[in-house]
């Protein structure tokens, strides 16, 4: 995300280390996605641990009917393909909030030392 770039060009090395450690401590794991997708990808498992509950729960509720499981499988399979996508753009959005608060907290803290 360019924005996130911009933005990282105004922190010092400490925020930086910061940034990183609480992205990788709040961020979702690819390894666990695609775990959760190959287990119970038909259940939607992989989608509620990337914060997508609304495709989630109708691939859970498509599961229960033999059409739906048959849609759901189809769409487990082509989410094979997007999760990696997915997981990314979930930890960049992490990432562009951490970064608001750290960049409010530095022009706060500055505003205050003058």
């Amino acid at each position: 995300m360019n924005y996130n770039i911009a933005q990282k060009s105004q922190l010092d090395t400490r925020e930086l280390l910061l940034l990183d450690q609480e992205v990788r401590s709040q961020g979702k794991s690819m390894l666990v996605a695609y775990i959760l997708w190959f287990f119970l990808g038909g259940f939607g498992a992989h989608r509620f641990y990337v914060k997508r509950t609304g495709t989630a729960i109708v691939m859970l509720i498509l599961t229960l009917t033999i059409v739906g499981a048959v849609v759901t499988g189809i769409w487990a399979l082509i989410d094979a393909f997007l999760l990696h996508g997915i997981v990314k753009e979930e930890n960049d959005k992490l990432e562009g909030r951490i970064l608001n608060d750290l960049l409010s907290q530095k022009h706060f803290n500055n505003a205050m030392s003058r």
